[in-house]
C-alpha cells in the first residue's frame, strides 16, 4: 500500500507541476512582446503538448476519483445492494474494455508519428511525448479494472471483458443484428454508470471498424482538437474557476450583490441570479456553481422567506445563468468546433445573456414581493465597503477582456493571466488557499474535471468524425430543406431539437457532436453564423433545466437530497420564462448582432 501511495504522489505530482507550467507559458510570450519582442520559439507548440497531456493525466485522476461524467442512474440501486455490484461490474468492465481499445489505438498513432520523425523545437521527438496517450489510457483501463468490485471476482469479470472484446478484434467486422448487439452493450452500460466518454469512444469506433476503418482513427482525431489555438484555454480558466470556488470568494460576491439589491423587495433573489451568473461565468459550467453556491445561497433565500420550491429552481436555474459571458468555456469550445471567432461569440452574448438573467431576477421580484421579504435599508456605507471586499473578484472578468479585446493578449494568454490572477489573490492577498496545503489539492480538482472534459471531447471528436465522413449532415440537410421552406419555421424546429439534445447531452459533447450537424443548416437557411452559436448555446443552457434528465436537476437533486421528480415541478416556470427569452434570443437577431454591427464587425 505505501507503493499505491507514493505512486500517487508522483501521478499527483506531475500532474500539478504540468497545470503550472500551462498557466505560465503563455504569459512568457505575453509580457515578453512589449519587452522587446521576447518569445519562446515553439511555445505554442509546447503548449499544445503540455494540454495533451493534461487531457490525458487528468482522465486517469478522473478514473480514480470518480469524476468522469456518467448519467448517474445507478442511483436507483440502493447502496450495498447485490444489484448494485452487479451494475458495478458491467459498468466498469465495459469502461475497461473500451479504454484497452483506445489505448491499442492510441499505440498505433504513437508508432505511426514515429515514422514520420517529427520533432520538438528542443529536438524530443513528438512520438515520445505523446506516448502519454497509451500510458494514460492503458492505466485507465486498469483503474477500471480494479474499481469493478472490491471482491477479486467482479476484477476478473473486467478483465476478461477486455480479452474477450480483443479477441473479437481477430474476427470479422461486425454486420448487421452483431454490430447492433456491441453498440446495445456499450449504450447499456453507459445507463448503468459506465463514462459518457465511454459511449462516444466505443460507439466511434464500432462505426470505423464496421466500415473497415482502423480503429486508430478515433485517437488520431484528437489531433484536430490539440492543434486549436484556443483549446488550452479550458483548463486555464478551469484551474481559475477552481480558485475561486474554493476561496471565499462566493461569500464576498454574496455580500456585494446583497448591499447592492437587498434594499428593494425580491432583491434576495436577484442576487442570486446575479452571483450564480458571474460564478458560471469563470467556472465554466452549471456543476461548479450548484455545489459550491448551493449551500451559501439556498439557505440565505428560505430565511427571507422565499418558498422552497422557488428557492430550489432558482438555484438549480442559476447554474446554468451566465454561459454566454465571457471567458465562457463552452464559448470557446463552440468557436473552435464551428471555426467562428470567440470575440465576435462574446459580443453577440452579451445581451441575450443579460437578458436570461434579468427574466429570472424580475420573476424573483415578483416572488419576493408575494413572500413579504424583509428588505435591509439601503447603505452607501455598506456598498462601499462590500465593493472593496469583493473588488479583486470584481476585477477579474474585467481583466480578461480588457487583455482579451484590447489585443495585448490572445484568448489563451488571458486565460493564463486570470489563473495567475486567481491564484496570487486567493492565496496570497485573501489568504483564503495556502499555498502549499492547499493550493495543489485544488489544482487537482480541476485536473480532474479537466481531463474529464478533454477526454470526452477527444472521443466525440471521432464520433463526429464518422458522421462527416459518412456524409449524415449532407443527408440531414437534405431532409431538413425537403421538409422545411421557411428560416423561421427551421429555427423553432432548431430550437425544439437542442432543448430535447441538450436534456440528455452535456454541454461539452453536445458541442462536439451536434455543431458539424447544425452549422450546414443554418447557412443553408441564411442564418447569421454567429447567430446561430447564441441561439445553440442558449438552447443548451436551457436544455440543462429540461426533465426528466437535465443535467441541472440531476445536480441540483444530488446537493440538496431531493427527489428528482420533485425538483420537475420547481423548475417548470423557470423553463417558461427562460424559453421565451430564447425565443426572443432566436427571432431577434439584432440581440446578437447590433453591438457586431456597431463594432463594425
Amino acid at each position: 500500500m505505501k507503493l499505491v501511495a507514493y505512486l500517487r504522489r508522483i501521478e499527483d505530482g506531475v500532474l500539478s507541476t504540468a497545470f503550472l507550467v500551462a498557466i505560465g507559458l503563455p504569459l512568457v510570450d505575453a509580457v515578453g512582446r512589449p519587452l522587446g519582442g521576447f518569445h519562446v520559439p515553439g511555445n505554442a507548440t509546447y503548449l499544445q503538448q503540455l494540454t495533451l497531456w493534461l487531457a490525458f493525466l487528468g482522465g486517469l485522476l478522473a478514473v480514480r476519483e470518480g469524476k468522469h461524467l456518467t448519467l448517474s442512474t445507478a442511483e436507483v440501486f440502493h447502496q450495498g445492494s447485490r444489484a448494485r455490484q452487479i451494475v458495478r461490474v458491467v459498468a466498469h468492465s465495459v469502461a475497461a474494455a473500451v479504454s484497452a481499445v483506445l489505448t491499442y489505438g492510441s499505440f498505433l498513432v504513437v508508432m505511426a508519428d514515429r515514422q514520420q520523425g517529427a520533432r520538438l523545437p528542443i529536438g524530443v521527438p513528438v512520438w515520445i511525448v505523446e506516448l502519454v496517450m497509451p500510458l494514460g489510457l492503458g492505466l485507465s483501463a486498469l483503474r477500471f479494472i480494479w474499481l469493478a468490485s472490491e471482491h477479486w471476482r467482479g476484477r476478473v469479470v473486467a478483465l476478461a471483458s477486455v480479452a474477450a472484446v480483443f479477441a473479437l478484434g481477430w474476427l470479422p467486422a461486425p454486420a448487421g443484428a452483431g454490430f447492433w448487439v456491441l453498440v446495445a452493450v456499450v449504450v447499456f452500460a453507459t445507463l448503468l454508470g459506465s463514462p459518457v466518454f465511454v459511449a462516444m469512444a466505443g460507439i466511434g469506433m464500432l462505426l470505423f471498424h464496421s466500415d473497415g476503418t482502423p480503429i486508430s482513427a478515433v485517437p488520431a482525431e484528437i489531433y484536430r482538437l490539440v492543434a486549436s489555438p484556443s483549446l488550452p484555454a479550458i483548463p486555464l480558466l478551469t484551474a481559475c474557476g477552481y480558485v475561486l470556488a474554493e476561496s471565499g470568494a462566493a461569500h464576498r460576491l454574496v455580500r456585494f450583490f446583497r448591499s447592492l439589491f437587498g434594499w428593494m423587495p425580491g432583491g434576495i433573489a436577484v442576487l442570486v441570479a446575479g452571483v450564480c451568473a458571474l460564478f458560471t461565468t469563470f467556472t465554466g459550467g452549471s456543476g461548479i456553481t450548484i455545489i459550491a453556491l448551493g449551500g451559501l445561497v439556498y439557505p440565505i433565500l428560505r430565511e427571507e422567506g422565499y418558498p422552497e420550491g422557488f428557492s430550489l429552481g432558482l438555484v438549480t436555474a442559476g447554474g446554468s445563468l451566465g454561459l454566454l459571458f465571457p471567458p465562457s468555456l463552452p464559448v470557446i469550445l463552440y468557436s473552435v468546433v464551428a471555426s467562428v471567432p470567440a470575440d465576435q461569440l462574446y459580443i453577440a452574448g452579451l445581451l441575450p445573456g443579460l437578458l436570461l438573467v434579468v427574466l429570472a431576477a424580475v420573476y424573483g421580484i415578483v416572488v419576493g414581493r408575494r413572500s413579504q421579504e424583509q428588505t435591509q435599508a439601503f447603505s452607501w456605507r455598506e456598498l462601499g465597503a462590500a465593493t472593496w471586499g469583493a473588488k479583486w473578484e470584481l476585477s477579474l472578468p474585467v481583466l480578461v477582456i480588457a487583455l482579451f479585446a484590447s489585443g495585448f493578449a490572445s484568448l489563451v494568454e488571458a486565460s493564463a493571466a486570470a489563473a495567475l490572477y486567481a491564484i496570487v489573490v486567493e492565496c496570497f492577498i485573501t489568504h483564503d488557499i495556502h499555498p502549499v496545503r492547499q493550493l495543489p489539492k485544488v489544482i487537482l480538482k480541476g485536473a480532474a474535471l479537466v481531463g474529464g472534459v478533454l477526454i470526452l471531447l477527444a472521443s466525440a471528436m471521432g464520433l463526429t468524425s464518422y458522421l462527416v465522413d459518412a456524409q449524415i449532415p449532407d443527408q440531414l440537410l437534405a431532409f431538413v430543406k425537403a421538409h422545411v421552406s421557411s428560416p423561421v419555421v427551421f429555427l423553432l424546429v432548431l430550437n425544439l431539437f437542442l432543448l430535447v439534445l441538450g436534456s440528455v447531452l452535456e454541454i461539452y459533447s453536445a458541442i462536439i457532436v451536434l455543431t458539424p450537424l447544425v452549422v450546414p443548416l443554418g447557412v443553408a437557411f441564411g442564418v447569421h453564423p454567429v447567430h446561430l452559436g447564441v441561439v445553440f448555446l442558449a438552447n443548451l443552457e436551457l436544455g440543462f433545466l429540461f426533465p426528466p434528465v437535465g443535467l441541472n436537476l440531476f445536480l441540483s437533486a444530488s446537493r440538496f437530497g431531493v427527489p428528482i421528480t420533485r425538483l420537475y415541478r420547481f423548475v417548470v416556470p423557470f423553463l417558461i420564462i427562460m424559453g421565451a427569452g430564447v425565443l426572443l434570443i432566436t427571432y431577434v437577431p439584432a440581440m446578437s448582432l447590433g453591438f457586431l454591427k456597431l463594432m463594425g464587425r
